[in-house]
């Protein structure tokens, strides 16, 4: 199973952590990946200044934006 996690901290909270995650569960549903991908959140990832940080495997945090949200689940998780 791979690991999708969202940062929650302060600063990626107001930048929109909450859209994103929004945006996984349900991309996560409407390509039936619930037994594919855990989608988690995580706390202050030292990426603040940067858009949400977001995290596959554990890896480094990658930056998303509310309006790149599907663009990356598609990438990392629909074309592979």
């Amino acid at each position: 199973m791979r690991k999708l996690s969202v940062c929650v901290g302060s600063s990626c909270h107001l930048k929109g952590a909450y859209d994103i995650i929004k945006i996984f569960e349900k991309m996560i549903k409407e390509n039936k990946l619930e037994d594919e991908v855990e989608l988690s959140a995580e706390f202050c990832c030292g990426n603040c200044t940067r858009p949400v940080s977001v995290k596959i495997d554990n890896g480094d945090p990658f930056s998303v934006t509310r309006e790149g949200a599907y663009e990356f689940f598609k990438k990392h998780f629909l074309e592979e």
